[in-house]
């Protein structure tokens, strides 16, 4: 566990880098989701695939990006850089994305999004590793909040771009998919012009161990809660079912859509601000304690105006967690090996993603919806008691 050298800073002002990593994910995602929401669409319509190939496609490419994250966090350990795994994995993503317009069979799809998200993974966990270099330890929760904060504000104003692109300018969706090109090269564009690596200090030889080895058993504290906790958290898009299943149209649910991602980019802010006042363990908490009672609340919910209010305060659940996780990873990680440790982090929550969606789908088919969210309520409160218990990052 690092003992930080503390650097004075205005609190009102986050370091350069962090901003811009904040802006990168912002039009990073912008051009993400002019094209991820239309992708069913695309699928059916155009290419003529349908929901085996859509399960396919982004079952293979969490999975492969997930891996990835921990290979690059720890080659990133072994070089001593991060930023040219991030520069390579972000300009990867911006080229890669786009081909979509050119696709003509489903298979086409598959290996541009796997190329997306192989950006994906090279760029993850050595991006975090800068956050955490370049900011203080009494500030990345607030750090790790803002980067997550611009990333959902993307999630919100990409489908409102793809949107006013179909209703004004064209009906095709490849030209939309074209377009996403431009936000990507201006996030690429700020990446270098302002994203820079902090000199990390002399390490000794023996600082990182020559093979990579299973996660250490401060940072196994939180991964064995965090997975028991991902088992339960079924893909947002069950949210939109669970609506859909209460005379919700298209309209109401694309607008719960986006005031999800708002309210998650909001909640990002604040939580990381809290994160670091009264600490990321004391905010992870509370979070899964959100989702617990969401759940459980969605499982018993049967009026629609329930269902959406529940709905957007499950979006408070992230911002009360995703930075705080983050943050609590590189406080109980040595500085040498904060990348490898950011891949397990991420490899956990990537892998367990899919068997979790698949489970939750099953038990809704099986026995309806209520015991599914039940189920999901279950294992947050399991996981919640697990980390209160195990209390990683306290002596």
């Amino acid at each position: 566990m690092e003992t930080p050298t503390r650097r004075r800073m205005p609190r009102g002002r986050l370091p350069k880098t962090v901003i811009a990593f904040g802006w990168t994910s912002f039009f990073t995602d912008v051009s993400s989701e002019m094209i991820v929401p239309l992708l069913p669409l695309f699928l059916t319509s155009v290419l003529g695939g349908g929901a085996l190939a859509l399960g396919a496609i982004e079952g293979f490419a969490d999975a492969l990006s997930s891996i990835l994250k921990l290979v690059s966090g720890r080659i990133a350990d072994r070089v001593g850089r991060s930023r040219p795994l991030v520069l390579a994995g972000y300009v990867l993503s911006s080229i890669a994305r786009p081909l979509v317009a050119l696709a003509a069979a489903p298979w086409h799809v598959v290996v541009v999004r796997a190329v997306d998200r192989t950006g994906k993974g090279l760029r993850t966990s050595p991006r975090d590793a800068i956050i955490a270099a370049e900011t203080p330890t009494e500030r990345r929760g607030e750090a790790f909040g803002f980067q997550r904060a611009m990333d959902h504000l993307g999630a919100v104003v990409g489908p409102l771009c793809a949107i006013a692109l179909l209703r004004f300018a064209t009906t095709d969706l490849r030209v939309v998919f074209a377009l996403a090109a431009i936000p990507a090269a201006v996030a690429c564009a700020v990446l270098v012009a302002y994203v820079r690596e902090p000199a990390r200090a002399a390490r000794a030889p023996d600082a990182l161990p020559a093979r990579l080895g299973a996660p250490d058993r401060a940072l196994l504290r939180l991964l064995v809660p965090l997975a028991i906790f991902t088992l339960g958290n079924a893909s947002d898009l069950f949210l939109l079912l669970q609506l859909s299943e209460h005379d919700s149209g298209p309209i109401q649910l694309s607008l719960l859509w986006l005031g999800l991602h708002a309210v998650k980019s909001v909640s990002s802010l604040f939580g990381g601000r809290l994160a670091d006042r009264f600490g990321p363990l004391a905010m992870i908490t509370s979070g899964w304690i959100v989702y617990t009672a969401v759940y459980l609340g969605l499982a018993l919910a049967e009026d629609r105006s329930w269902i959406l209010a529940l709905c957007l305060v499950y979006g408070t659940y992230h911002g009360l967690t995703e930075g705080s996780e983050k943050a609590l990873v590189s406080r109980i990680t040595p500085a040498a090996s904060r990348g490898t440790a950011f891949g397990w982090y991420h490899l956990t929550v990537g892998l367990l993603a899919l068997p979790a969606s698949v489970i939750f789908g099953l038990v809704w088919s099986a026995w309806g919806s209520a015991t599914a969210f039940g189920m999901g309520a279950a294992l947050a409160g399991t996981a919640t008691v697990a980390l209160c218990v195990l209390r990683p990052g306290r002596s």
